[in-house]
């Protein structure tokens, strides 16, 4: 699709009504398409009203980022300062000072308008160029459903594999170890990190859906909206430092959560997926105390079993 998202009324009077009205009123004339939903008239409403799909595309993606990341951290600022869910913090002796908190923001800040923003803002043409659509109306929920489901389970074998990787020598001590500033983490921190890893595991989030649109050609803007927001959810509430009684990894047991990347931060290696605790599992890669009594146990009954053999 080329020019702006009102070609699809180009030829109709409801086009030229819409066109060059305010956001409200593009939004009103919109109301007389019967086969749109309202969220669908708000998003075509959007479009028509800026009437630049590059500038649209990179506006929404680069507001959606920085609200949905600042928005989601915020809780967790507020509940390190209430000593009533102390309880809950998985390190409990160590909370993110006022002027850890800053520092973090002022370095996460810089890097989204840094090196975040840039890519932000060209990714319309690259929609057009590989067929991401971004027309009205949506896929149905069930392809929503299905596609943020591939994503994220390509996005934590992506994550895991290059995370691991990073813990190696040079790529530790000269991108990574930013990352580990923080031995127990807190949410404003999930995005802290080395500009090289900020683009090297970002690809993960943005990469997946661009290879899913290239081999099947069918995948929307708007899903890749909810994909993000669901992404930066889970990257910041991995990062609280807190695991409740209603976390999410109690009723679905593959989840990671903060309880599982926690232990990272806290011994450094291991648990290195994002979403899932499967890789660690499979490939032996669990962090914490637990996980290594698991290990020697193992090795234990393999030595003692390697030595009735040679009796």
């Amino acid at each position: 699709m080329s020019g702006t998202l009102s070609t699809v009324f180009q030829n109709s009077t409801l086009h030229h009504s819409a066109v060059g009205s305010g956001f409200i009123e593009t939004f009103n004339n919109l109301k007389a398409v019967k086969d749109l939903n309202v969220l669908e008239k708000l998003w075509a409403s959007y479009y028509i009203w800026i009437g630049n799909d590059i500038f649209a595309t990179g506006l929404l993606f680069f507001t959606l980022h920085e609200f949905m990341y600042f928005g989601r951290c915020l809780p967790w600022y507020i509940i390190d300062r209430v000593p009533f869910f102390r309880r809950w913090k998985i390190q409990d002796t160590k909370l993110p000072s006022d002027k850890e908190q800053w520092e973090c923001l002022k370095s996460v800040l810089t890097s989204h308008f840094l090196v975040e923003a840039f890519p932000i803002w060209f990714f319309h043409p690259l929609c057009e160029h590989i067929g991401i659509s971004y027309s009205v109306p949506f896929p149905n929920w069930f392809d929503i459903f299905l596609q943020i489901s591939v994503f994220f389970f390509f996005e934590d074998a992506w994550h895991y594999w290059f995370h691991r990787g990073l813990h190696h020598g040079v790529f530790y001590k000269y991108i990574h170890k930013q990352h580990h500033r923080y031995a127990a983490p807190f949410g404003l921190a999930a995005e802290y990190a080395h500009p090289i890893e900020v683009m090297l595991l970002g690809f993960g989030t943005v990469g997946i859906p661009i290879i899913w649109c290239l081999l099947t050609k069918n995948l929307h803007l708007f899903t890749i909206c909810i994909w993000i927001t669901l992404r930066l959810f889970q990257a910041v509430d991995a990062h609280s430092g807190y695991e409740f009684p209603i976390s999410l990894h109690h009723f679905l047991p593959f989840w990671a959560g903060a309880e599982h990347h926690d232990e990272h931060h806290h011994h450094f290696i291991g648990n290195y997926a994002s979403s899932f605790r499967f890789w660690d599992f499979v490939l032996d890669t669990e962090a914490g105390l637990t996980a290594k009594q698991s290990r020697e146990k193992k090795m234990k009954s393999s030595a003692e079993k390697k030595a009735k053999k040679q009796i």
